[in-house]
């Protein structure tokens, strides 16, 4: 049953974006963006985010949406949540065996993941989304950057490639896709649309990989939406949280298909990259 289910949402997500004519980065006009109340029905675990927060974004943030869904789609109830990397078997950061156009990235040590290999995830059925027609022009040498595992099935080390960069301590997805990549840009918190990726660092001093849905302006006090992987929803799902626990956070969008069949393999990273602090002026 999950795998028709599963087959179902990948085909009407691939339709949506293979038949659009507007595959372009989304765009904002620089203010807040609260959720109504509306929107906040679906509970943590839904393959809806393209039906319920696509409607605010085009082009590339909605296929981000869509890969949040064929995402969700593997694991309905989560999926569990897990860390330790030097487990036996190994922590998993994605809860199945996940491919780039038909190419493995990883084949999955256990059913379980964690946020960064979540959001790094999305990225990768997003780009399936919009760019499978392309795969030829992956370059072997890009496409082994890309992976989230060593030829041998090891773990693929923080500060190695693209994924080691998303999966690093800090700001990954600034890392990553603005630095390493080459296909996104930084944006401030007060610009941030659904599909946007962020890194957060929370006060209490540990961080999170997440993709935002929206901000909830609540009675008692702002909040946070977002999808990621988390303990608290058993691995992916959608998580509400209040914005007075974070400290400052890093928002990065997807803006450049090209740079996927264009960055150099070699390139390194600057990692003293500030974070932005919630203004809400």
């Amino acid at each position: 049953m999950k795998t028709r289910y599963l087959i179902m949402i990948m085909a009407g997500l691939i339709s949506l974006a293979c038949c659009s004519s507007d595959l372009q980065p989304t765009r904002d006009d620089g203010t807040w963006f609260f959720l109504p109340p509306a929107d906040l029905q679906a509970g943590a675990h839904h393959t809806r985010h393209a039906e319920i927060f696509g409607k605010y974004v085009q082009g590339f943030n909605l296929a981000i949406l869509q890969g949040i869904d064929i995402v969700q789609a593997h694991a309905l109830d989560g999926g569990t949540y897990f860390v330790g990397k030097d487990s036996i078997p190994a922590e998993s950061p994605v809860y199945y065996d996940l491919a780039l156009f038909g190419q493995p990235l990883i084949k999955a040590p256990r059913h379980a993941s964690y946020c960064s290999g979540a959001t790094y995830t999305a990225f990768m059925e997003a780009l399936n989304l919009l760019q499978s027609g392309r795969a030829a022009e992956l370059t072997p040498e890009r496409f082994e950057a890309l992976r989230m595992q060593e030829p041998d099935g090891g773990r693929r080390e923080d500060m190695i490639k693209a994924w080691g960069y998303w999966n690093a301590d800090g700001f990954g997805t600034h890392f990553s896709l603005v630095q390493y990549l080459g296909m996104g840009d930084a944006i401030k918190p007060a610009q941030l649309r659904p599909g946007d990726f962020i890194n957060v660092s929370w006060k209490s001093g540990l961080g999170h990989s997440v993709i935002f849905l929206g901000w909830v302006d609540d009675p008692a006090g702002k909040k946070l939406l977002y999808w990621s992987s988390q303990r608290a929803t058993n691995g992916y799902g959608d998580q509400m949280v209040p914005v007075s626990r974070i400290m400052n956070l890093k928002a990065v969008r997807l803006m450049r298909l090209e740079g996927l069949f264009e960055f150099d393999p070699g390139a390194t990273v600057n990692t003293e990259v500030q974070g932005d602090s919630l203004d809400w002026k």
